[in-house]
Formats: structure tokens, C-alpha cells, sequence
């Protein structure tokens, strides 16, 4: 069974992603950093399905963390052969200039580095294993928008994600290593501020928030054979924004 790694994936999108991938017919790593109860929820959700899933904690922005969870996922289901690199935070909303330094270095920890490490960690297992792997990375129609007024500093380290997408699926191609991005863009989830979804649905041509359900079909087609011949691709989910 195909084991796949996906991050922050106890909650909102990750957890749709998690249960999308199983009913693919994938062994789920379920990664969280604090909430085990939601991280084994999905594992029940995917378990009674007839999937397989296991709950696993480490913080994957630190090194050795990101480490120790490939090691107790592959320990589970065996090599590893696709990365979702989901978990992330937007810190507090508000203006640059009232932006905290502490809060964007935990911001550019845990929505750059972390999966930076952690597409890094995979590669070095597809090429230890002889694997041709994928890695999907969460962007935000936010690297488009830029968020002013909200959270630049966010917007800026989702625009990273999609410059380091491109250029490590291209640098990855010949291998056969696949490494894409899906961009959301106003997705029912409680990363949102109180309000902020009702505020701004006025401005999404399709009208509507989009559901995390919606997100993860495009994970999971990024993930499949179907998509073989896509890499270096960032692919909007964001209701025509």
C-alpha cells in the first residue's frame, strides 16, 4: 500500500485531504502538532471505511521532528511515495506596520522552512527507495491578492511556496518526481477570522466560499497518475478569483 505523508492533517483542509487520499487507496500519515484528538478522528474515519491511517505528532517546521515523523509513517506502511505539505498559519491579522517580528518568524517557521525540510526529507526517501514521488504543497490565492490590510506576511510566504514549487519540480522532472501546488482561495475553515468568509464572499465570482472538500480533489488528482505529466504547476481552487 502507498504511503502518504500529509501535514497539519488533522483539521479543515488536511483532514479532507486525508480521508480524499484514503478512499484513493492510500496508507495516510496524519500529522499533527498539538491536537491529537481531531488527528485520531480522521484515522477513525478512515479505519471505518476500510482505509488505513495512522496519527502521528512532530512540529513539521523542526528538522528532526520532520524526521522522526518519515521514520514513524515508513515504520507503519512502508517508504513513503507522496508529501502533502499542508500545515500552516496566517498569525495575526492586522496591518505591516503593527506586525509583530516574533510572529512572522513563526509564520515563515511553519508555511516556508517547515516544507521546505519537509519536501526535502521526502526527496532524499523517493531517491533512497527508487521512487518516483509526489509532492503537493498548499499555496493561497493570498501569493495572488497579497492580503494588504490582513496578513502580507502571510501572502508573502505563500508566494515563496509557489516560486519553490516551481523550481524544485522543474529541477526534479527527469527523476520523475512530481512537486505541485493547489492554491485555495476562500475556503470554509476555522483559519479565518470571526466574520472574515461572510466579509469577502462579495468579492468571489462564483459566490460562494469554497468547502475543503473541493481542495482536496485537486490534492488528490495532483497525487495520481492522472496527472503524470503535470510538475512545476500551481493549480487555483479559488472559485474564479
Amino acid at each position: 500500500m502507498s504511503l502518504l505523508i500529509v501535514t497539519g492533517g488533522g483539521r479543515g483542509i488536511g483532514a479532507a485531504i486525508c480521508r480524499r487520499a484514503a478512499r484513493d487507496g492510500w496508507a495516510v500519515a496524519v500529522n499533527y502538532r498539538s491536537d491529537a484528538a481531531a488527528a485520531e478522528a480522521v484515522v477513525a474515519e478512515i479505519a471505518a471505511t476500510g482505509g488505513r491511517a495512522v496519527a502521528v505528532p512532530a512540529d513539521a517546521s523542526h528538522e528532526g521532528e520532520i524526521q522522526d515523523l518519515f521514520d514513524r509513517a515508513e515504520a507503519a506502511f512502508g517508504p513513503v511515495q507522496a508529501l502533502v505539505n499542508n500545515a500552516g498559519i496566517t498569525g495575526r491579522n492586522g496591518v505591516l506596520a503593527d506586525l509583530e517580528a516574533e510572529t512572522l518568524r513563526q509564520v515563515v517557521d511553519v508555511n516556508l522552512i517547515g516544507p521546505i525540510l519537509c519536501a526535502r526529507e521526502a526527496v532524499r526517501r523517493f531517491r533512497a527507495a527508487g521512487t518516483k514521488g509526489a509532492i503537493v504543497s498548499l499555496s493561497s490565492i493570498a501569493a495572488q491578492t497579497g492580503s494588504p490590510g490582513e496578513y502580507v506576511h502571510y501572502a508573502a510566504t505563500k508566494g515563496a511556496i509557489e516560486s519553490f514549487t516551481i523550481g524544485l519540480g522543474r529541477e526534479l522532472a527527469a527523476e520523475g518526481i512530481r512537486v505541485n501546488a493547489v492554491a485555495p482561495g476562500m475556503i470554509r475553515t476555522g483559519i479565518h477570522a470571526p466574520g472574515r468568509l461572510e466579509r469577502v464572499t462579495a468579492r468571489i465570482p462564483a459566490g460562494r466560499p469554497g468547502e475543503p472538500e473541493e481542495v482536496a480533489e485537486a490534492v488528490a488528482w495532483l497525487l495520481s497518475d492522472a496527472a503524470r505529466y503535470t510538475t512545476a504547476t500551481v493549480l487555483k481552487v479559488a472559485g474564479g478569483i
